[in-house]
């Protein structure tokens, strides 16, 4: 429920004002798009009322923007550059594989760089929620979708919706240095791996 009253949050009607107009949004659009009429919104915007919580989530999703930002809170996070010299020291191990993030953890998409050394998991099939974009940096690699083998080379690459039974190995010693990403945020790196 919104409250009327004075505004509780300082420039909160001045950031919403801000954001539908930099979104490109009209008064009409940008209310439809939350589910409230354009005089709704035009006096949150006036502060002549405060978004209820659900509100102010529909306006950070139309907006692009996240809500610490429509609250004027510093919303930086982490930095979006990640130093190779960085992701050498947060390298982890699982099954065999040496993983280095190459992207900021907690994001709806992760990025890793992984090295798949030569006879190590190479019967693992491995079957998950999500899209998976690899992108071969050294080595050869093996890439099995569903029954289908497909030889990558440095330069290639291959997108695919992750549920296809899909299969990862070296084709050669010394191994295979690969750039993954994919959309499987809850899951650690170990759990990529299913017999």
């Amino acid at each position: 429920m919104d409250t009327t009253a004075t505004e509780e949050v300082p420039g909160l009607g001045a950031r919403l004002r801000e954001r539908r107009l930099s979104s490109r949004l009209t008064l009409e659009a940008a209310a439809a798009r939350v589910g409230l009429s354009p005089a709704h919104l035009s006096r949150l915007e006036t502060a002549k009322r405060q978004p209820s919580l659900p509100v102010l989530l529909g306006l950070s999703r139309a907006y692009g923007v996240p809500v610490e930002v429509l609250l004027g809170e510093d919303a930086s996070g982490p930095s979006p550059v990640i130093r190779g010299r960085d992701a050498d020291r947060e390298t982890s191990r699982a099954g065999g594989w040496l993983y280095r993030p190459a992207g900021a953890p907690g994001r709806a998409m992760q990025a890793l760089r992984v090295h798949i050394p030569p006879r190590v998991q190479d019967a693992v099939v491995r079957v998950h929620p999500g899209e998976e974009w690899l992108y071969v940096l050294q080595g050869r690699l093996l890439l099995t979708l569903d029954e289908q083998e497909h030889r990558l080379d440095p330069g290639d690459a291959a997108h695919f919706d992750s549920m296809r039974p899909h299969r990862l190995v070296a084709a050669e010693a010394p191994g295979v240095e690969v750039l993954f990403l994919h959309t499987l945020l809850q899951s650690p790196t170990a759990d990529l791996c299913l017999p």
